[in-house]
């Protein structure tokens, strides 16, 4: 079932196109308010009570478990995807010899973490790269052997959409007895996935994006086998008995249960986390299903159209259904193309040989046509017609 247009719980002009959500989605109203919300609490602390410290962050928490089949328990609030990958990397075993396997071109967060834990065990980084058009997924399920320790992949590649099978990549991970570490930055809220099937030992996923909330913050899975790990940071509020401030000097070697050790000190952040409560229950409402197969559509009429004008995509199999990466025709330069598009109020992304298409429920038809219209004036106009 597809989802009506629903750019009236954004802030954005009407002559304004923002195919851009995969470098930032916009904030709703609501998700707005919520934040000023906590930032007047917060102007007022004698409203704000040692409780007040826990329950959103929970909500938080359930929220998110819910969106990808996991339960509360399983989350930690971290502020990046950078730091979820960091706690993955300290936690995951690797030794001389074996190798961690990423994807060539993959987002830098989830690559330098595994270049200083393969520098530091003598390990080896596989990056794993196929042409254009090629079977990534099977690329990368060939790329994982014995000598795997770790694959760190995300679920889409967030240059052109490119898209993995999680859970061919897991049975293979769990035939090698590899681990397997996942951002799902550029998936998470857009594209169904499933914890309880996958089952990765840790996956992150930043929320300013498809997840349509605050900068700055971010959740991190942790399989129950994982959670007596390693954390980044000793906080207060990650130990048993944090609840009780008046004993906070009874001080606690043992952490609260679950994967609450590994969340970012001052997790309660009081504007930012009602903030991504409120975006997780409007999409819980709309439906990660729906959204994308709502999101798919209107990638596969942007791609029908471009193609036309000489541009090429990604099979539709291949790639997710919300990420549209438009290779542009040959001899044309995609930051030219970008540039001009942005002249006529249309903002896209440039990654790489690719204009990365990432709209959302906000965009409409007009919307649609005002990206075609300008790509077919900026084209011929670099062609000098």
């Amino acid at each position: 079932m597809t989802i009506a247009c629903q750019r009236h719980r954004f802030d954005i002009p009407e002559d304004l196109a923002w195919f851009n959500c995969a470098y930032m989605g916009p904030l709703m109203h609501e998700v707005m308010e919520a934040g000023m919300r906590g930032v007047r609490i917060k102007g007022h602390p004698w409203r704000i009570k040692p409780p007040d410290f826990f329950a959103d962050p929970d909500r938080a928490r359930a929220g998110f478990a819910r969106l990808v089949n996991a339960e509360p328990q399983d989350i930690a609030i971290v502020p990046a995807a950078s730091y979820g990958m960091s706690i993955a990397a300290r936690n995951l075993p690797l030794e001389a010899g074996r190798n961690i396997v990423l994807l060539a071109d993959q987002f830098p967060s989830n690559v330098y973490p595994w270049h200083e834990a393969a520098r530091r065990a003598g390990a080896e980084v596989v990056a794993v790269e196929v042409a254009p058009g090629d079977d990534l997924s099977a690329a990368v399920v060939d790329a994982i052997d014995e000598r795997t320790a770790i694959a760190a992949l995300p679920h889409c590649r967030w240059t052109d959409g490119a898209l993995i099978d999680l859970e061919a990549v897991a049975a293979k991970i769990r035939k090698t007895k590899a681990a397997l570490a996942l951002d799902l930055s550029q998936s998470a809220g857009a594209l169904p996935v499933d914890m309880a099937r996958i089952a990765p030992d840790f996956a992150v996923s930043a929320c300013y994006k498809w997840l349509l909330g605050p900068y700055s913050f971010a959740f991190l899975y942790v399989r129950a086998d994982r959670q007596s790990g390693e954390p980044l940071e000793y906080g207060w509020g990650a130990r048993k008995g944090a609840r009780d401030f008046a004993r906070l000097v009874d001080y606690q070697d043992e952490f609260a249960p679950g994967a609450k050790r590994f969340d970012m000190g001052e997790s309660a952040n009081f504007h930012l986390v009602p903030m991504a409560i409120a975006a997780l229950e409007r999409i819980l409402e709309w439906g990660v299903e729906e959204i994308a197969e709502t999101l798919a559509k209107r990638s596969a009429r942007i791609v029908e159209r471009a193609d036309t004008l000489g541009f090429q995509s990604l099979a539709q199999d291949r790639r997710a259904g919300h990420f549209l990466g438009l290779r542009c025709p040959p001899g044309t330069d995609p930051l030219f193309l970008s540039k001009a598009l942005a002249r006529e109020n249309v903002h896209v992304g440039v990654r790489g040989d690719c204009l990365r298409i990432t709209g959302h429920l906000y965009n409409n038809q007009a919307d649609e046509d005002r990206l075609l219209a300008a790509l077919e004036k900026a084209l011929f106009g670099s062609r000098g017609r």
